[in-house]
């Protein structure tokens, strides 16, 4: 009996030490609020307003600009140019603008929403004719779109949607825009006019190279002749509005160069001569 009850005693006198010792090596707690706070003081925040056809380059240029800014966070609002305008008119946040057309940059200019001396033209583009890579509308050329068999063509709304602006200018140098107008389906941005083209809800569309090289889904049926439009310029400026003036300049210089430049190329962009 005594041994029996020694041996509980020796047990119970175990697991106490064995306790103590792990509550001994077990991480205690530790604040980390001051670390946060000052974390939180050191890193800023941009928001850029950029044209929907610049979504796949500009995310793949944040690693880069994070390698040599860690504590700078990039925030992004892709969508047509003249919607970011009419954003960016009516008050809403941004340091910087990328517009896919000088029309829009010019507005803000005139309302005196530029920074001064910052706006720079980036980069440049080009228009094709796209169709669906399973299609038995076959095209080779802007002007058979008046074919009869050709019945929906997608293209930007050319009010607010640069390319699509770019797009009836074409048309109509060609002397065809009144015979396809009818069959028109406008998309809010370049992004929905390639999206229409790829499930085949449309015969053909008019997108910037850079959309239809990104995409497995569509066929290049045919380059524009440059000359039937206005230059493909996208400039981009800091907005007076901004809180970061300072950082803002810094990210748009970072846009301009040689690492940059090789992901803007690589997505089929031109670089422009500022």
């Amino acid at each position: 009996m005594r041994a029996k009850f020694w041996r509980v005693g020796l047990l119970g006198f175990l697991v106490t030490l064995l306790l103590i010792a792990c509550a001994q090596l077990a991480p205690q707690p530790q604040s980390i609020q001051p670390k946060a706070t000052q974390s939180a003081a050191q890193t800023s925040t941009l928001l850029v307003a950029a044209a929907a056809s610049l979504q796949k380059a500009l995310q793949e240029v944040i690693p880069l600009y994070a390698q040599a800014n860690p504590n700078q966070t990039i925030y992004y609002n892709f969508a047509a140019s003249g919607a970011l305008q009419q954003q960016i008119e009516q008050g809403a946040p941004a340091d910087v603008f990328i517009s896919a057309a000088a029309k829009q940059m010019k507005a803000l200019q005139e309302k005196g929403l530029l920074e001064s001396g910052t706006q720079k033209s980036l980069l440049t583009n080009q228009l094709v004719l796209i169709i669906p890579k399973q299609t038995s509308v076959a095209l080779t050329d802007f002007k058979q779109l008046v074919r009869p068999d050709v019945k929906r063509i997608s293209v930007g709304e050319p009010r607010s949607v640069p390319a699509g602006q770019y797009a009836t200018e074409v048309l109509k140098n060609l002397g065809i825009l009144e015979q396809v107008q009818s069959k028109f389906v406008l998309g809010n941005n370049v992004k929905s006019v390639l999206t229409a083209v790829e499930t085949g809800d449309v015969d053909a569309g008019i997108v910037y190279i850079t959309d239809a090289k990104g995409s497995d889904k569509v066929t290049i049926a045919a380059t524009d002749d440059e000359k039937l439009h206005a230059p493909i310029v996208y400039p981009i400026a800091v907005l007076k509005a901004s809180k970061s003036l300072g950082k803002a300049k810094e990210y748009v210089e970072f846009l301009q160069s040689d690492s940059a430049k090789a992901v803007f190329k690589k997505y089929g962009f031109g670089i422009a001569n500022s």
